[in-house]
């Protein structure tokens, strides 16, 4: 994204500084589109599973017909993954189409949601397209807020920009208490592949959204799942459209699935990496605790400006993720965790 036009996002937003929200309604992300940048503005793998172009290509065939509306490869694979019933997995073109489908089928006009900040600004948007109104608590306070009277709450786990999990007991007390409420717990699991966290998928009571885009690298497809139990699973599966996963879709993300040593590599290779980049940044910047596959950046205006930094490091070859966008964030940056070689650019790029 242009540096001018996220200035403009800025100065628009709905509610103030950092609010998440652009002059069209719509929120900005990270990501570049520029060839000739190194993107770290978005989170995604920089690699990709072995024989993944193949599963694509081998796809082609099959897309030309309808695929089976059932996608009982992608199911069963998506089920292994996070240990639910298949049965429960609602194939969606993307994690982001998961969450808008859980905010779509339980929240209506008038109501009141949970919504943790800083965090994924999309959660919001989709609540007051609904017509209903987010409540925004502080993400780290959020488990031990009270979900009665509301109709939903929403967990990002780990948290986007921040990158922390959530406590597991913490989290499972408070799905319990959104449920002896009467309130869905909605968790986006967008980036818990990354750790050894288990997911909350199949848990009475809670929905999860899920993404492959990140883990394997491949923003593009399109493939993620929700996962819901009882009613909640009953609206998902009723409310999600017919063919809501393409058949290239299907086929590379039950590929995906599968490929366990990579899984394990990428887990370790982000490990080292981010405890690496870690110790380096922390020399010039604040640089928050993370698990997830990026480091959030607290700079000091007093010494240095956000748009300088973003400056300079595009001047390099390298696009930064703004964290300004980000409600309750006024002069912070996010930077994802990548290949070490390209580590070494940006660590050398910011001089650290």
């Amino acid at each position: 994204m242009d540096p001018d036009s996220v200035e403009g996002l800025r100065a628009s937003g709905g509610e103030g500084p950092g609010d998440a929200i652009g002059p069209d309604g719509r929120v900005p992300h990270g990501s570049s589109d520029d060839p000739d940048l190194l993107d770290f503005s978005a989170n995604t793998n920089p690699r990709v599973p072995t024989e993944t172009a193949e599963a694509y290509r081998e796809a082609f065939d099959t897309a030309r017909s309808y695929p089976a509306d059932d996608y009982p490869e992608f199911r069963e694979a998506a089920a292994s993954f996070v240990g639910c019933d298949p049965a429960q997995v609602i194939p969606t073109a993307g994690g982001l189409e998961a969450i808008r489908l859980a905010i779509q089928t339980t929240v209506r006009a008038g109501d009141s949601v949970l919504v943790p900040y800083p965090s994924f600004g999309e959660y919001a948007r989709e609540v007051r397209l609904q017509g209903g109104t987010p409540e925004f608590v502080p993400h780290d306070e959020l488990l031990t807020a009270d979900p009665d009277s509301h109709a939903l709450a929403i967990v990002c786990n780990p948290n986007n920009p921040t990158g922390e999990t959530a406590d597991p007991a913490a989290l499972r007390a408070f799905a319990d208490d959104c449920l002896e409420a009467g309130t869905t717990l909605l968790v986006d699991e967008a980036f818990l592949g990354f750790t050894d966290e288990q997911s909350l998928a199949g848990r009475e009571g809670v929905i999860v959204a899920r993404s492959l885009t990140k883990l394997f690298g491949l923003p593009g497809i399109r493939m993620g799942y929700a996962v819901g139990t009882g009613d909640a699973g009953d609206r998902l599966a009723t409310a999600r459209r017919a063919w809501s996963m393409s058949a290239a879709a299907a086929a590379v993300g039950a590929h995906c699935y599968g490929q366990h040593e990579f899984v394990a590599e990428t887990k370790a290779r982000i490990v080292d990496e981010r405890a690496r980049m870690r110790e380096r940044l922390a020399t010039r910047f604040d640089v928050s605790p993370s698990d997830a596959p990026f480091l959030l950046l607290s700079v000091s205006e007093a010494d240095e400006s956000v748009d300088d930094i973003l400056a300079s490091a595009r001047e390099a070859g390298i696009a930064l993720r703004d964290a300004r966008t980000f409600r309750g964030l006024d002069s912070h940056i996010r930077v994802a965790i990548r290949a070490p070689e390209e580590n070494d650019r940006l660590l050398d790029a910011l001089d650290v």
